[in-house]
């Protein structure tokens, strides 16, 4: 499996990936582990990423295909109803993006389902797990760790 993902799932912010393929590992390893909530991103992947939009579309497919399923497996779907919940990640404009802890105050405001807000401690273990991966941070990667939204507070919706 590790070598069909790295030929066929590149880490590669350009490369759309195969939908039904993505799907069916997501779907396999949610039923392998008997997974009850998926934390995906948003149709905006955060920042446009395709491989980030690939997997919102792959976990969308996959709820899609539960809810029009033919009639013979429409018991099935209503056995695992509210098993696995989804929720995305919210994309924001490119100023929220930056404002760090300062976004709470309109995340407070706006509508959605969740708000995560990280604590002192794990916002540094984020940027911490970030700098493992040397090969990921590129000069605008460095911006993100001191002033992304996203290692201070996190909304989602549901799917």
């Amino acid at each position: 499996i590790a070598l069909l993902i790295s030929r066929d799932l590149p880490d590669d912010p350009a490369v759309e990936w195969d939908t039904q393929l993505l799907a069916t590992l997501v779907l396999e390893h949610i039923e392998a582990k008997n997974i009850n909530l998926v934390v995906t991103f948003d149709a905006g992947g955060v920042s446009g990423h395709a491989n980030h939009i690939s997997l919102y579309t792959a976990v969308r497919y996959n709820v899609c295909k539960l809810l029009w399923c033919p009639p013979g497996l429409v018991l099935l779907w209503k056995q695992n109803q509210g098993r696995c919940r989804v929720l995305v990640l919210e994309s924001v404009n490119l100023c929220r993006k930056y404002i760090s802890f300062l976004d709470v105050l309109i995340s407070c405001l706006l509508p959605r389902d969740a708000l995560f807000i990280l604590t002192e401690e794990e916002t540094e273990q984020a940027k911490r797990a970030m700098r493992c991966h040397r090969s990921q941070l590129l000069w605008f990667r460095q911006l993100y760790l001191l002033f992304s939204r996203y290692l201070v507070l996190n909304s989602l919706r549901l799917l």
